[in-house]
């Protein structure tokens, strides 16, 4: 099992090139299931969710193939419609396959994800729009088994109780392939949303309204291939935000959509952070690079993370530890997972100042951190750990970072070409 050691106190700066989304390519590749083409997929991050994915793919009678960062996908030839608990129970985007499955070949069983560190995350929104569009539902021994109606899913109004990321996605793909028309209400509307629906499109299925509350789906009766460039991943544009904020750093981030960091930005830029847009070389205007200039102390926010367009849950972790080395008292609020704090207890290790209330942490900033033995607890923590020893005085090591391998693709390279003193430890 694998650490990362980190010195503190050294200034970030220079250029470092954001990858894929991960977040987007799971459903994109999810996706690659409704049809009996081969698809291509560019811009896929390599990371350990990635290969989960191309593993629960095989298991289906997929080939999957890759070629530096393009996937090459063909689903001709699927052997079974089973998700086994042995691949779900390693990341719970696996349950994205149930849709495209249901549509395309009217039945489906996937194995329930389980329990999640940051809290729950039940499918009960999925299951009931499959519902909805005529399948019938069977939950026993840990599975979830699903049966489209003779003559296959039909499209239907599906009005969500609360927006539901892979919820959207999943029903979407399932609408894709449904006869007749689907809307869905109270959609999520995060930038994913918006990708898998230019993918779905590429294959032939008609799409409206992606990126608001309110989605339609003129379902198919087959699809081409898919054909899609995965778009930069959101969340670890805003960790090297974070990363170049605390470290008083100076750095550009390449290739990155900033109309999809509004809200990271925004409140960075409250903290002190000068964040300017550059556009010189760059043909698509979709995208730019964003250079980060951390103010010589940072200063108190706020925040309450909510869904898109608001302040991620995502970045929570990461504004926290930022904060607790600002000036002054922080107010963070956690709405949307009630067990993602749980950073705060490896983070006081290292000497910050920060009380819970319910899902409100209090963060005072403090002068000095101090590097400490530390560990991850999920994803989005192992990212918070990270950036408090990048600032903290003296060595941290950061175990379990097997949470960050799922996420960020060859931090600690990406991290050393900006100046950090960082290396990985093979533990045995």
């Amino acid at each position: 099992m694998d650490k990362l050691v980190i010195e503190g106190g050294f200034r970030l700066s220079g250029d470092v090139q954001i990858s894929g989304s991960k977040n987007a390519s799971l459903p994109v590749l999810a996706a690659t299931l409704l049809t009996e083409e081969q698809s291509f997929i560019q811009n896929v991050p390599s990371l350990d969710d990635i290969r989960t994915m191309s593993t629960l793919f095989q298991h289906l009678g997929v080939n999957v193939q890759t070629n530096g960062d393009e996937l090459i996908i063909d689903a001709r030839h699927i052997s079974t419609v089973e998700a086994t608990y042995d691949i779900v129970r390693k990341m719970r985007a696996s349950v994205l396959v149930l849709g495209p499955l249901v549509a395309r070949f009217g039945r489906a069983r996937v194995s329930l994800p389980g329990g999640c560190a940051i809290g729950a995350r039940p499918i009960d929104i999925h299951l009931k729009g499959l519902e909805a569009m005529g399948a019938h539902v069977l939950l026993e021994h840990g599975y979830v088994d699903v049966t489209a109606p003779a003559g296959g899913l039909r499209g239907a109004r599906i009005i969500f109780d609360l927006p539901s990321v892979t919820g959207t996605e999943n029903l979407m793909m399932a609408a894709s392939l449904a006869r007749g028309d689907t809307t869905i209400e109270n959609a999520a509307q995060e930038p994913e949303i918006v990708e898998l629906a230019e993918a779905l499109t590429s294959m032939g299925v008609k799409i409206s309204g992606a990126g608001t509350d309110r989605i339609q789906i003129e379902g198919q009766e087959c699809l081409g291939p898919l054909l899609h460039t995965v778009g930069p991943d959101r969340i670890e544009s805003g960790t090297f935000v974070a990363m170049a904020a605390i470290t008083q750093g100076d750095v550009v981030l390449k290739r990155v959509r900033a109309d999809h960091l509004r809200s990271t930005i925004a409140q960075f830029m409250k903290a002190g952070c000068e964040i300017t847009e550059l556009r010189s070389g760059i043909k698509d205007e979709k995208y730019c690079d964003l250079r980060v200039i951390g103010p010589n102390q940072l200063r108190a926010l706020d925040v309450s993370t909510a869904p898109y367009p608001g302040f991620a849950t995502d970045m929570q972790a990461q504004l926290l530890a930022c904060m607790a080395a600002a000036e002054g008292t922080s107010h963070i609020e956690e709405t949307i997972f009630e067990n993602r704090f749980m950073h705060v207890l490896e983070l006081l290790r290292m000497g910050a100042d920060i009380s819970m209330h319910g899902n409100l942490a209090v963060v005072k900033g403090v002068k000095h951190l101090s590097g400490a033995p530390v560990m991850a607890t999920d994803l989005r923590a192992s990212a918070s750990l990270v950036i408090a020893a990048l600032k903290a005085q003296g060595i941290s090591e950061i175990l379990r970072i097997y949470h960050l391998d799922r996420g960020y693709v060859k931090l600690e390279d990406k991290l050393t070409g900006l100046g950090a003193r960082i290396h990985r430890v093979t533990q045995k």
